[in-house]
């Protein structure tokens, strides 16, 4: 025990070092409430933010944020399929009234590449502007991803490569933008979407921009 919390002071004072204040203390969901909560919802296991099996919905952040940087990393098992709203409302559908970063595996047999629109892929504004593929990591590894949303610029890193780089106001479909009201919310909370299988977070950090 008193390793784990000497990791977890240590963590979160190098984060506020680098300009980064952490979202999850590791022991508890204390800053964040959940929306329409999915079986157990989540739940902390061993220091990790954990959606399990047949849990999730929507895990917020009591605070909103308008222009930040957000680190996590997170670890997939095969067939997981999660998400990262930003600039969200409480209420609605995160995708449509805010914006989703899909968190998804893409390799197994439920979610294939054949069974996919480039705009579904993970690390995709969802349903919107799709992002590179190639550098996810097996399911059971650890992940390291970065989301900036400056204004309405919108980039997505992962594993180092960066795999999304969007200009919101690229997006002109009429129809896009009768669909996905929330490209134009300014802020917004931030959350962690489930969908009723395991995902595994940590180091979850963020910088707020000017």
């Amino acid at each position: 025990m008193r390793r784990l919390t000497w990791i977890l002071l240590a963590s979160a004072a190098c984060a506020q070092t680098d300009g980064f204040s952490p979202l999850f203390d590791g022991q508890s969901l204390n800053g964040w409430f959940i929306v329409n909560r999915m079986g157990p919802g989540f739940l902390v296991e061993n220091g990790l933010l954990v959606c399990p099996r047949e849990g999730g919905q929507k895990l917020m952040t009591e605070k909103e944020y308008a222009n930040f940087v957000l680190r996590f990393e997170f670890r997939l098992e095969p067939d997981s399929n999660n998400g990262i709203g930003i600039r969200a409302p409480r209420e609605g559908h995160t995708a449509t009234q805010g914006m989703e970063i899909q968190i998804l595996d893409q390799s197994g047999p439920l979610y294939g590449p054949m069974k996919l629109r480039p705009e579904q892929y993970h690390g995709s504004v969802y349903d919107v502007i799709p992002a590179r593929t190639g550098f996810l990591r097996k399911p059971g590894q650890w992940n390291e991803q970065e989301i900036t949303a400056d204004g309405r610029h919108i980039t997505v890193r992962l594993n180092g490569a960066t795999i999304l780089d969007a200009v919101l106001d690229m997006v002109r479909e009429p129809d896009v933008l009768k669909k996905h009201p929330g490209l134009a919310r300014r802020s917004g909370h931030i959350a962690l979407l489930g969908h009723g299988s395991r995902t595994e977070f940590r180091n979850l950090r963020i910088r707020v921009l000017p």
